[in-house]
């Protein structure tokens, strides 16, 4: 005797509704399956010392601090006796990533080395048992958490290296969003006193509105960031019932918060020809400019979306190095 259909489902058990690949599947049941991505070789020459922290126990988001062992030594010949503060925020959809995954540590292993500078690489929570703005919520209080520790030295491994005057926010895809509300949030003042933001570093962020442009039109089905995966991310990350023209995700929506009256130092923003968001990267930038603001753009031909740290040996990657390193040392010591 056959079991009706209904019954069939019940005794099957819980089935994947959403598969975004090996590193995180949503169930039937509301669980939600994680696992770390494949290993993948990094290139730790021992040039570099980390350790790890907690910056939240409440949540218990932590991140990895990356220095260079070797003191920095200026085209005077002098050392450097402390370093350029990089706070970086991973990407992943705001769904996916962590500051131990090893594409992260590689970037941050190759950022401190090569810039060089005192590097903090911060997780935060993760959709979709986290929607936004859980993200924005811990970025936020990172950036408190690195205050109080550079103006109090309770932490000597980050006392003795890294100059509270010279701090840039920067993120890759969705943590280049992350950077941006930083920027408005907190501009170039908002850690003050004894802290001091210089500028912001947007790589390839992830940012929208409700009308497609042409590079996300354009975007195959091959690429590393298509369509069908955007869709999916925004689905389980954002809050349920939000558009694209959230002010979490687009920048210049009605009721989004301006960067016009908002001091935020240097900015650089780095798009990729192949990217799904290159339109919106460049017009990021463009509008940001048409208010005054003091922004370098640089587009990657060739690139699709978050190449850097796929191939440490590309050339991309090693101009993408001299462009952040460029940035950093503007004016031979970061300062305005």
């Amino acid at each position: 005797m056959s079991m009706p259909s209904s019954s069939l489902l019940e005794t099957a058990g819980p089935y994947v509704v959403e598969d975004c690949g090996d590193v995180l599947k949503v169930l039937s049941d509301g669980t939600i399956v994680r696992s770390s991505p494949p290993a993948a070789p990094v290139t730790d020459d021992g040039r570099v010392e980390w350790k790890e922290a907690i910056y939240d126990a409440g949540h218990g988001t932590g991140l990895r601090m990356y220095r260079p062992r070797r003191r920095h030594v200026t085209d005077t010949g002098e050392e450097e006796e402390k370093l350029p503060v990089i706070v970086y925020f991973h990407g992943g959809g705001f769904c996916v990533g962590s500051c131990s995954w090893p594409k992260t540590d590689a970037i941050c292993l190759r950022l401190a080395a090569e810039l060089p500078a005192v590097v903090l690489s911060f997780d935060y929570r993760l959709a979709p048992e986290h929607r936004l703005p859980a993200a924005h919520e811990d970025a936020a209080t990172a950036l408190f958490w690195l205050r109080d520790q550079l103006i109090t030295s309770d932490n000597p491994w980050l006392a003795e290296s890294a100059d509270p005057r010279r701090v840039f926010i920067s993120g890759m895809s969705a943590g280049g969003s992350l950077a941006h509300h930083m920027a408005v949030r907190f501009g170039t003042a908002g850690l003050e006193p004894g802290t001091n933001i210089v500028g912001y570093i947007l790589l390839l962020p992830g940012l929208l509105s409700a009308e497609p442009t042409q590079s996300e039109l354009d975007t195959p089905d091959n690429a590393f960031l298509t369509q069908e995966m955007f869709d999916q991310f925004f689905r389980l990350g954002m809050p349920v019932g939000a558009t694209r023209d959230h002010p979490l995700v687009n920048p210049f929506a009605p009721d989004s918060p301006s960067l016009e009256p908002v001091r935020v130092g240097r900015m650089l923003v780095v798009a990729a020809e192949l990217d799904f968001f290159r339109d919106r990267n460049v017009e990021y930038a463009e509008r940001m400019k048409a208010m005054g603001k003091d922004v370098e753009l640089v587009v990657f031909a060739g690139q699709d979306h978050g190449f850097f740290g796929r191939d440490p040996a590309s050339d991309a990657d090693a101009e993408l190095v001299r462009v952040i390193r460029r940035f950093v040392w503007r004016n031979g010591n970061g300062n305005q």
